[in-house]
């Protein structure tokens, strides 16, 4: 299949006027979501009312639609489920791990890791006692730490800020040699770059759907557990949903089969709604062309900034390879010149301290976006427009 990059395009709303660069914080809305929730809200939950459950799929909604992302992370069929939000299925995947590394006491991690998840380990090792520790080191260091004492590798594979790509399959092996479990968040991988879960031989995988898989704002997050565990992980967070028989009420937890058991409470289905109209574009694309297509996007917009705006600091790989589809520059005032773009119409996003970071989402995003980006972009730098006082004032959300 070859990908047509216009007709994904039409498939999306993009306001008139702007150049949306931001599909690494939230993917913008498929046209089809608010038919298709409407249709959710009004003919299942109108009509069916709680038959729902049974008459329109909504317990089975989170593995049908995990084995549709399933497809786009190179994971096996029936080893990804939806619900709940990242930072829960990070703890998740985390206390599965050291429950199966019970000789072990060390999460290891890097410094550019999301804080989010850094926060989810500090938290989990500070409640089972203080033998458990998280060990940070910088991205470029991980190899080299990974020895005997470690019992999980927690790592996103693309750093949020920078786009720098961490290899996977190389990691893990590496992981498994020294006797240690791996933990992967897709958060800026997942319908961004081609992954293979099931060929790097990852143990456990975490993402979420609000990004490039463009759920919409609050979409659930995924879990994958690979199948030599699935059937013998135990849940930290021993929900109902993921009880063999959640109907029985029985006072005592038994896990699902597989990857039910990382169910943990009751699925979103109007948020879900929203993910399936945008899986069904996704039917309409592959990822090496989506990658070849990000690659050049990126090298395009690197090219242009660089040329224009030699204030900038490039703060990306420039090494596609080892760049996920987001571009980041460096300036002391990233974010008065962010603000100063979005009131033009370029939309991107800023991370502290200094970073002004752009995604690239191929589905949507065209070489014209890059272009007019870059233009407009020179001209503030030019002229000093960001230099104003309401675009020094910090929004809550940056």
């Amino acid at each position: 299949m070859t990908t047509d990059f216009t007709a994904t395009r039409a498939c999306f709303h993009l306001p008139e006027g702007v150049i949306y660069l931001d599909g690494n914080s939230l993917g913008p809305l498929p046209r089809a979501a608010a038919e298709r929730v409407a249709r959710t809200v009004s003919q299942e939950w109108g009509e069916l009312i709680i038959r729902g459950w049974n008459k329109a799929g909504w317990m089975e909604q989170p593995a049908r639609l995990g084995d549709r992302i399933a497809r786009l992370i190179g994971a096996e069929a029936g080893t990804v489920v939806l619900g709940d939000t990242l930072s829960i299925k990070v703890y998740q995947a985390l206390a599965s791990a050291l429950e199966l590394t019970p000789t072990r006491r060390v999460i290891l991690s890097d410094t550019g890791n999301f804080p989010s998840d850094l926060y989810m380990a500090d938290g989990l090792c500070r409640t089972l006692g203080p033998d458990y520790i998280l060990k940070t080191v910088a991205p470029e260091e991980v190899e080299a730490a990974i020895d005997e004492t470690v019992a999980v590798l927690m790592l996103t594979e693309v750093d949020y800020r920078t786009g720098r790509k961490h290899d996977m399959a190389g990691l893990t092996a590496r992981a498994h040699a020294a006797g240690a479990l791996t933990v992967w968040d897709l958060a800026h991988t997942a319908g961004a770059l081609p992954v293979d879960l099931a060929g790097s031989g990852a143990d456990f995988a975490v993402g979420c759907t609000y990004k490039y898989l463009n759920a919409g704002p609050g979409g659930p997050a995924f879990i994958y557990v690979a199948p030599r565990h699935a059937d013998v992980v135990r849940p930290a967070l021993s929900g109902w949903l993921g009880h063999e028989s959640p109907f029985a009420f029985d006072l005592a937890y038994r896990p699902g089969a597989g990857i039910e058991r990382m169910r943990v409470g009751t699925p979103p289905v109007l948020q879900m709604a929203a993910l399936e109209a945008s899986l069904d574009v996704w039917d309409m694309a592959d990822m090496a062309d989506v990658r070849t297509r990000s690659i050049a996007l990126c090298e395009a917009f690197i090219a242009g900034v660089e040329a224009a705006c030699p204030d900038l600091a490039l703060a990306s790989p420039r090494d596609g390879d080892k760049r996920g589809s987001q571009v980041s520059f460096r300036h002391p005032q990233g974010y008065a010149i962010m603000q100063a773009l979005i009131s033009r119409g370029v939309i991107g996003d800023f991370r502290a301290p200094d970073i002004l970071r752009f995604g690239f989402t191929p589905l949507y995003t065209t070489f014209d976006d890059v272009a007019g980006a870059v233009a407009i972009l020179a001209d503030i730098m030019a002229t000093g427009a960001w230099d104003r006082p309401e675009f020094m004032a910090r929004a809550r959300v940056t």
